[in-house]
Order: C-alpha cells, then sequence, then structure tokens
C-alpha cells in the first residue's frame, strides 16, 4: 500500500503469514519500536517507510501509518474465506495490562478504554497510540475494543501493540472446520 498527501509519503507491504521480520522508518523511534512488536508479536512481516510533517508533530504520520497498515490488512485477507474471524487477548508488560477484543467484521468500528500515564514517550504523543488503532480499525474493517490499565505509559503502549497483534493473528488464523466465509451473511 502506498498514501501521498501534502502531509506524508508512505509505503507499507504485510505478510500476515510471515515470521515477524520487519523495517520500519517512520522518523518517530518509539512509534518504530512498537511496529516492530506489533510484527514480531503477530507474525507479520512488516515495511514501513514513512516521510512526514514530524516538524509539525507526530500526529499525521501516526494516523497516515495506521490507514495504510489497515489497508494492507484489509487486501491481504481478501475474502476472509476460512479464518477463524473473533479473537480476544490479554497482554501484560510488568505493571500495564491490555485487554483487546477483536471481529474481523467488515463493520469498521474502535472502541478504547483507559489513560496513559505520562503524555508521550521516545517522541511518541501518547493518545497516539490509541489514534493509531482508531486508524487501521477503520481502513481494515474490522471492529476493535481495545483497554489499557497501568503506571507507566511505555509499557501500556507496549503491552496494547503486542495485544493487537496477538489477537490480529488469532483472529486470521485459518480455521480446518471451515471452508465458508464466517458469517450468516455470507461475506464480511
Amino acid at each position: 500500500m502506498s498514501r501521498e498527501t501534502a502531509e506524508t509519503e508512505i509505503q507499507v507491504t504485510l505478510d500476515l503469514d510471515g515470521d515477524g521480520e520487519s523495517t520500519v522508518e517512520t522518523g518517530v523511534g518509539f512509534f518504530d519500536h512498537m511496529l516492530d512488536a506489533f510484527a514480531k508479536h503477530g507474525l507479520f512481516d512488516l515495511t514501513v517507510r514513512c516521510d512526514g510533517d514530524l516538524d509539525i508533530d507526530d500526529h499525521h504520520t501516526v494516523e497516515d501509518v495506521g490507514i495504510c497498515v489497515g489497508e494492507a490488512f484489509a487486501e491481504a485477507l481478501g475474502d476472509k474465506r476460512g479464518i477463524v474471524r473473533f479473537a480476544d487477548r490479554r497482554v501484560p508488560l510488568d505493571e500495564a495490562v491490555a485487554s483487546v477484543v477483536l471481529d474481523v467484521s467488515g463493520r469498521p468500528l474502535y472502541e478504547f478504554s483507559g489513560d496513559f500515564s505520562q503524555e508521550t514517550v521516545g517522541g511518541l504523543t501518547s493518545v497516539m497510540a490509541a489514534h493509531f488503532f482508531r486508524s487501521f480499525a477503520h481502513a481494515a474493517d474490522v471492529t476493535l475494543h481495545c483497554e489499557i490499565d497501568g503506571q507507566n505509559a511505555h509499557h501500556e503502549i507496549e503491552a496494547l501493540f503486542k495485544g493487537v497483534a496477538r489477537t490480529l493473528d488469532d483472529a486470521t488464523r485459518i480455521d480446518d472446520r471451515r471452508s465458508d466465509t464466517p458469517s450468516t451473511k455470507g461475506e464480511l
């Protein structure tokens, strides 16, 4: 996927059936680290290159990368035939815990609950972590509910990225018992 606006220029490649390999260059060090963790824990192969207007702030970079990764996710899933579809995970990181519930539904919705303990981590505005997943969910056409709790924003954000990655991996696995699309409608 690619996206070019007056604010960002982005290239993303995604393989859902990868080994967790990643090459990420967004210009925001902690965001790069989180996308690397996302790939590693979801077993996705992910390449992200973004040239964004970081002289303004990190908003456009994080939002537009979320859109591109979501679009790549939707394209990689195709018609979603045979996938598990639903998944949920609770992932801790020291004192922090993230809870994630996902439906690869074809209906974009994002709900987030919790507060980040610090305003920024390594150049990333903490609330942009939640905004990344809002952008992702809408572009990927998934229903995603996330909740975080903790005392350290680094841990809260990292648990969130790892939790979403593990949940996505669970929901997109092939269910050997089915060959159809997991919906009474016949499509997602």
